[in-house]
């Protein structure tokens, strides 16, 4: 558990951090970079402080969140519990870094950091609370699955007939995330010259190397989620080596079938596979796995990940059909992602599968959940954007938008080349150089 969490924290640096820089313009690369490190910065002290109280513990709300101050600041908690607490945090560490993927080019760091720790305390402890802490979209007694199909008694507890399926974060992660992401890019507006002129990632091998590395850490992220306690027993270790087994060979093989995917509709839409639509279609494969990936068979795990794929590269082209400036596809492969493995699910599940003869219960059950989880993150998101606008604002003026997020947020640039092209002034000597304004280009 404790690799995994190391493997998982990984994931949003040195990971997200070089994927989402490489995606974005060389004037901002280092403000991108920012916004993962700084989410591991708060994002790990709220949770310590009330985020593992929030979401886990014995004194319900509604079935909506767990009593924050039950916990606070790990009150009660010693021992072996911390590992669990630890990779809790980098859970949801990870998923308020890859919001910062939609917003790109425009917000200020000032609304970042303080949107960061109300937006976790009001859509993330709670959806985490509801899925795996017992609340509303678990299988307990009073949930959602339940109130659509009943309840049965199952080892003295009254459960859910048919129990909703989120293995590592599908809803929790992927699809509040790229909820966020889409609400904040519609208030944010879009970046100058969207639409107008081609705004193009400014250093693809970064791009390449962050998607590995994420790849490589979601390895914890899935098969660190295991929901099998081994006890020592040989019966008991056997069923657990064969749960991580599973999930680690779907996990790979769904992410595989997903870079198939995308590069085939590249090919045919565009006659090239790209390497930023391999880099993209690695993250979509395990965006759609991470619910899945142990309720799959590895040959659902590959048609996983061909669908995600290739809908999610179907996708981020929607941001120019309805307007909306998702700037580093956020919406198209967290938020599209999360629901095909999530509906996914209902379909392919070995165990109430509809695709394996066990009907329509499950699939329902999957769309409700991803639906709730996609109304109450678009809230949330809403309320904390617009009180955090309100107050001090959300873009960049439009001078600094144009000279780069890297100097006129931190006073630095990139890449000192002996130009100023693409930062406009010069963060070693302070001062303003010839500027070089170029709207949306690099």
């Amino acid at each position: 558990m404790l690799i995994a969490a190391s493997l998982v924290l990984m994931m949003t640096t040195p990971a997200l951090a070089l994927f989402y820089g490489g995606m974005s313009r060389s004037k901002s690369v280092l403000n991108m970079m920012m916004m993962s490190f700084s989410a591991i910065g708060i994002v790990g002290i709220v949770y310590v402080l009330w985020g593992w109280s929030m979401s886990y513990g014995d004194q319900d709300v509604a079935m909506l969140f767990n009593n924050p101050f039950e916990t606070f600041g790990l009150k009660g908690i010693e021992g072996v519990d911390y590992i669990f607490v630890g990779f809790q945090l980098t859970f949801a560490v990870i998923t308020a870094a890859l919001i910062s993927g939609a917003v790109a080019d425009r917000l200020k760091f000032s609304a970042w950091v303080v949107f960061l720790p109300i937006w976790v305390t009001l859509s993330y402890f709670p959806l985490a609370h509801m899925v795996w802490g017992g609340g509303f979209l678990s299988h307990a007694e009073g949930g959602l699955a339940a109130l659509i199909f009943g309840t049965t008694e199952a080892a003295g507890e009254i459960v859910a007939n048919v129990a909703p399926v989120d293995y590592a974060g599908g809803t929790v992660v992927h699809i509040n995330a790229g909820v966020a992401g889409l609400v904040l890019a519609i208030l944010l507006g879009k970046r100058l010259g969207f639409g107008k002129e081609p705004i193009k990632p400014h250093n693809l091998p970064l791009t390449m190397i962050g998607a590995g590395l994420l790849w490589f850490g979601w390895f914890g992220f899935n098969v660190g989620s295991i929901v099998f306690p081994a006890d020592g027993s040989e019966e008991s270790n056997a069923t657990f080596l064969a749960e991580t087994s599973l999930v680690w060979l779907n996990t790979t093989v769904a992410t595989a079938a997903a870079i198939v995917g995308w590069m085939v509709v590249e090919k045919i839409r565009h006659g090239k596979a790209t390497s930023l639509g391999a880099a993209s279609g690695v993250v979509a494969g395990l965006v759609a796995i991470t619910p899945a990936c142990g309720a799959l068979s590895p040959v659902g795990a590959i048609l996983l990940g061909l669908t995600s794929g290739a809908l999610c590269a179907l996708a981020v082209g929607l941001k120019y059909k309805f307007g909306y400036d998702d700037a580093l596809d956020v919406v198209g492969v967290h938020l599209v992602g999360g629901l095909v493995g999530t509906v996914g699910i209902g379909l392919l599940a070995v165990s109430g599968g509809l695709f394996y003869g066990d009907g329509v219960k499950l699939l329902v059950v999957q769309v409700a959940i991803a639906l709730f989880a996609m109304f109450w993150s678009a809230v949330a998101t809403l309320v904390v954007a617009l009180a955090i606008k309100a107050v001090m604002g959300l873009r960049v003026d439009e001078e600094n938008e144009i000279d780069g997020l890297d100097f006129s947020e931190h006073g630095e640039s990139g890449y000192e080349l002996g130009t100023s092209r693409g930062r406009g002034r010069s963060s070693v000597a302070g001062t303003t150089t010839d500027k070089v304004k170029e709207g949306a280009g690099a």
